[in-house]
């Protein structure tokens, strides 16, 4: 791994007008410094705040118990400093970890398929090329390495999936936050086997069931939104593909995925659908003033850059907030009817 000692984490860095992010991601020319200075001028203080009442809540980091106190704190924030052993003990992935300390090295000193070794090389020239630790400019001190390693030792552990687009996107923001490929292998892993289990099948029968939920939801929260919609011929398999596919990374802005993922790792992919959900609420009146169906697609592609997505306290916020009531136990009816559907379709 290359020297990212001077990459902290938002909130410890100089939020001015830097052309770089503390995760070393570029800043463009259409960037809002203003808005962006007004939000992190309040966040700072939020993230301070957070940061002191986890250290005291929970001392030990290897103790960390799945309750209503740890579930409201992540849903508050992890802060950067202490996110990557937090990640870790949430996921469980340091538990599988311990249980097989020598897995990622046994996989690196295995040969990958060719035909997925060359899926993944043409897929790291295109992960993150605005980000400095990324760029071709970067060699040979950058993660591309590092991405490979774990892309590969996550088709060796899951020889049945082998390699999907997207996981190039979600491997890299990991490499990024880590700073280990190990550990970025090890939550990489978890996510695949245990917290979204076949969502990477090569069938993609769990992702397009979620983009049918997705529909369903939006049926039941949104109801005259859903009938717009399905007038203008929108099918729900077209709408959130990459964003259920990456889980929101190189989708939204990098501070607000980090945030959506302190959930992820805890609660599972219903987060996933919550996030989807507020995206679509609060653009309701702009996608009810479409009049036909390529609107209704550009909406869509762009409701992710509104500036609501960059203040991402406050969009977190509406996540649990615009969404309402989502019961466990209807959300996995639902979830259940769908895959049955997508395995008929």
């Amino acid at each position: 791994m290359p020297d990212m000692s001077s990459n902290r984490p938002p909130g410890t860095a100089n939020f001015g007008h830097g052309k770089v992010d503390p995760y070393g991601f570029e800043r463009t020319a259409e960037f809002d410094f203003e808005s962006y200075e007004k939000f992190m001028s309040t966040y700072l203080s939020t993230l301070s705040r957070r940061a002191s009442r986890w250290k005291s809540s929970f001392k030990k980091m290897d103790s960390l118990s799945n309750s209503r106190k740890l579930k409201r704190f992540c849903r508050k924030g992890i802060p950067g400093d202490l996110r990557p052993d937090v990640w870790m003990q949430i996921s469980k992935a340091s538990k599988r970890m311990a249980e097989d300390p020598q897995k990622y090295a046994t996989l690196r000193s295995q040969r990958t398929d060719p035909a997925v070794s060359e899926s993944i090389l043409l897929d790291i020239h295109r992960t993150f090329p605005e980000n400095v630790y990324f760029s071709e400019l970067a060699d040979p001190g950058s993660l591309k390495k590092p991405l490979q390693n774990v892309l590969e030792a996550i088709s060796l552990s899951n020889p049945h999936l082998g390699y999907c687009q997207g996981m190039n996107f979600i491997a890299g923001l990991l490499l990024l936050v880590m700073k280990s490929e190990e550990k970025a292998f090890w939550l990489m892993d978890t996510l695949i086997q245990t917290i979204l289990p076949d969502f990477y099948a090569p069938d993609m029968i769990a992702v397009k069931a979620e983009q049918d939920l997705l529909g369903e939801l939006v049926k039941w929260k949104l109801p005259d939104l859903h009938s717009h919609l399905e007038g203008l011929g929108v099918q729900w398999c077209l709408v959130g593909m990459k964003w259920f596919i990456c889980l929101y990374a190189d989708v939204m802005p990098v501070d607000t995925v980090l945030r959506v993922w302190d959930c992820l790792f805890l609660e599972g992919s219903k987060i996933l659908l919550r996030v989807a959900l507020t995206l679509i609420t609060l653009n309701k009146d702009r996608l009810l003033k479409c009049t036909n169906f390529p609107q209704a697609v550009e909406v869509f592609k762009d409701i992710v850059k509104d500036p609501i997505t960059l203040e991402c306290h406050t969009f977190m916020q509406n996540i649990f907030k615009v969404t309402g009531s989502m019961p466990g136990d209807k959300i996995k009816a639902m979830r259940e009817k769908c895959v049955r559907q997508a395995l008929q379709s």
